[in-house]
């Protein structure tokens, strides 16, 4: 069985990241799932930025936390080489009118070297979600434990990104108390049997960011409940194209 595609930052090789761009195009061919990062801004909204340092990702400067809604959606976006856009950032309300509603939706709480942060995050996003008729569609994915845990507590699906594959059965005990759904695993990590042990915890798995064609014989396997890419159409017709091959009649295999 295939795993379910999910599009990283909207689809990110497709316009400037979480883009209004990014999405229309992603949403031209039938994906599982959208994958976007949340800021929180001077007063009290989320709008979507890969990075809470505005200058990085947009022709702003300072913190995300440090300027309303208003002025942040007023700026531009830069694209993958830092160029200039005439995209301007998008607010979570926004994609929540844009996006099927039988979706999945994993939001990624940011916050830089501050878990206070994401947890005020975490709690504004699941309050501006709490009357979305598809909440039960959303997952709420972070580095950070406590956005992990409150979101859990808040009633919505948590998923703990990780980078390192040390005590894992802790992981697994630590994610099961909290009410932690899943893991995110980046992919050169990802192993039989991490992946045995972590479902043995019941915890569902999905990977990190996967652009690379010659990386999905080596996941695919592994029977992951997810892969998450900047192109999804592209790794979307890389594994068709699997399918087909193994599915294929072996005398056709020889003809061919």
């Amino acid at each position: 069985m295939l795993p379910p595609i999910y599009a990283h930052r909207l689809g990110g090789a497709y316009g400037p990241d979480s883009s209004r761009a990014a999405l229309a195009r992603t949403l031209e061919r039938r994906v599982a799932g959208l994958e976007t990062d949340c800021c929180l801004t001077a007063d009290g909204d989320i709008v979507l930025l890969h990075d809470p340092l505005l200058q990085l990702g947009t022709d702003l400067s300072g913190w995300a936390h440090e300027r309303t809604a208003a002025e942040i959606c007023a700026g531009r976006l830069r694209d993958g080489a830092g160029r200039l856009s005439l995209e301007p950032p998008l607010p979570l309300a926004e994609l929540l009118e844009l996006i099927p509603g039988d979706m999945t939706l994993q939001l990624e709480i940011k916050a830089h070297a501050d878990p206070s942060l994401a947890r005020e995050t975490t709690r504004a996003v699941c309050r501006q979600l709490d009357s979305y008729p598809h909440r039960q569609r959303i997952e709420i994915i972070s580095f950070f434990t406590g956005a992990c845990e409150l979101a859990a507590e808040l009633g919505f699906p948590a998923r703990a990104i990780i980078i390192a594959d040390y005590r894992i059965e802790e992981l697994a005990e630590w994610a099961r108390n909290a009410g932690v759904d899943g893991v995110c695993v980046e992919h050169f990590l990802l192993s039989r049997g991490l992946v045995d042990t972590l479902r043995a915890g019941g915890l569902s798995v999905s990977t990190g960011t996967i652009n690379h064609a010659e990386l999905l014989p080596l996941l695919v396997p592994l029977g992951l409940d997810a892969i998450t890419t900047d192109a999804p159409h592209e790794l979307l017709d890389v594994l068709s194209a699997m399918s087909a091959s193994v599915l294929a009649p072996a005398g056709a295999a020889r003809s061919a």
